[in-house]
């Protein structure tokens, strides 16, 4: 992942970019906003922004706000006071990193900002032969659309697929369509010329662009709007884009690989996708099955996330105990790879003596696999009855807020995998939970694993 990093690197800071960089960061360095933004905006490729508060983090972000760039900033200072840690949230950086730096909020910040951090362990017969088909397309040119409920693991899927391709060599190039807003998006997407709207100072390239050789991933492609979705259209026809303001078409050589956790042909149906587009990005179709269809890698994947953060949280080693795998085969993951991931990183950080106990297993209740749905449906009735019993008398709106916000903290703040759960889109959930906090609601934060207080004042 690329970081631009804005500050002198001789003290704290510097040691914040050595870190970085043993986690597998590539890194740049401004010394100033002015220089800063040149670099913004000739290089779409860059996943975050490091901002020492010496300089001007609410400048910095509203300067990234009127030229339409969706990059996160992470504002960084020695021995902050509260207010300025709060001042710096407010101005609109997405977190705050005390300096000297741990290394441990360091990984949190790269794994955030760097999209899916899962491994590709594929031991099930059922995953098996999903991979068996993606790496039978990986080599050709032709779009893939990726599949599959949230947390599967979509995007680690599409890396492997660009690697093993031709263009392995060329940049890969992530975004997540459901994250930018629809005023961003297009920009993002193909980039700007000067003076294209108010606030576009200089040409700006966009992921397009940036990807040019390589393959640009569309996370979460369903979230798309109607309009942009038909220039993305002809994009992919004509292998040629038009910047925001342009006035002459520019030729792209990009592979794209798509994903959605919803049924893309049903929202076709719908009208809130483009057949055509459809049927453009579906030349081949890859569906990752759910981790309840692929029980043979749950020990794999928990033995590779028990070995993973204890390297990254500095701790030993620790084999997990038989009664605590036994457990793990036997939880629905309803969350999939992601639950798992979650579970296994608290686990390693609660465990004490020389191994992974079934006592530090936190998993969410009522999901065993292990009784038939037979014998299961009875207690669940119950429990269902005696649930909507205890709402009369509620506001419909409190009960709706209790359940996204329920649903939030199960999922750790993972806003797409609650929105899938809910049943809604992101960007519903993104504005309920905007106008939660408008009127003062506690709103879980995203997962990023620092500085949590001050993340609840982002939605």
């Amino acid at each position: 992942m690329r970081v631009l990093i804005i500050g002198s690197l001789a003290g704290e800071l510097g040691q914040a970019a050595r870190m970085a960089m043993t986690r597998g960061a590539r890194l740049d360095q401004a010394d100033d906003l002015e220089s800063a933004l040149s670099q913004l905006r000739a290089d779409a490729r860059f996943d975050l922004v490091l901002c020492d508060l010496a300089h001007d983090v609410g400048a910095l972000v509203t300067a990234l706000a009127t030229e339409r760039m969706a990059i996160p900033v992470v504002a960084c200072g020695v021995n902050p006071d509260a207010d300025a840690a709060v001042r710096a949230i407010r101005a609109g950086a997405r977190e705050f990193l005390p300096l000297p730096p741990d290394p441990d909020l360091i990984a949190a910040i790269l794994q955030a900002a760097g999209g899916e951090s899962q491994a590709l362990i594929a031991r099930d017969p059922a995953m098996q032969t999903m991979l068996r088909r993606a790496e039978q397309v990986a080599g050709a040119d032709a779009s893939v659309l990726i599949t599959g409920e949230s947390g599967t693991g979509k995007e680690v899927l599409a890396r492997h697929i660009h690697r093993r391709s031709r263009r392995a060599a060329g940049p890969f190039v992530a975004l997540n369509c459901a994250a930018i807003p629809e005023t961003l998006l297009e920009s993002e997407l193909f980039g700007h010329e000067k003076g294209a709207f108010s606030g576009a100072l200089a040409r700006r390239v966009g992921k397009f662009e940036a990807a040019d050789g390589g393959t640009l991933l569309l996370d979460e492609i369903s979230e798309m709007e109607l309009r942009l979705q038909a220039k993305l259209l002809r994009a992919l026809q004509e292998r040629e884009i038009d910047r925001v303001g342009g006035n002459a078409p520019v030729r792209v050589n990009v592979r794209i690989l798509a994903t959605s956790n919803r049924d893309l042909s049903t929202e076709v149906g719908r009208g809130s996708f483009r057949e055509d587009l459809y049927f453009r990005l579906n030349v081949v179709s890859l569906r990752i099955p759910t981790l309840r269809e692929r029980p043979g890698d749950i020990v794999p994947l928990a033995e590779h996330f028990a070995r993973r953060y204890a390297e990254v949280n500095g701790l030993p080693a620790r084999p997990l105990t038989g009664e605590a795998l036994r457990l793990l085969a036997a939880h629905g993951w309803r969350g999939n790879v992601r639950e798992l991931e979650n579970t296994i990183h608290r686990a390693v950080l609660l465990a004490g003596g020389d191994a992974i106990e079934a006592d530090v297993i936190e998993l969410a209740p009522g999901r065993s696999v292990t009784t038939s749905s037979r014998e299961n449906a009875p207690r669940a009735s119950t429990a269902a009855g005696e649930g909507v019993a205890g709402l009369v008398g509620r506001r419909m709106n409190d009960v709706e807020r209790d359940l996204i916000l329920e649903t939030l903290v199960h999922t750790l703040g993972n806003r797409t995998h609650a929105a899938t759960i809910l049943g809604i889109s992101i960007r519903a959930l993104r504005n309920k939970l905007r106008d939660y906090a408008a009127h003062g609601v506690l709103v879980p934060p995203p997962p990023v694993g620092i500085a949590m207080p001050l993340a609840g004042l982002q939605v």
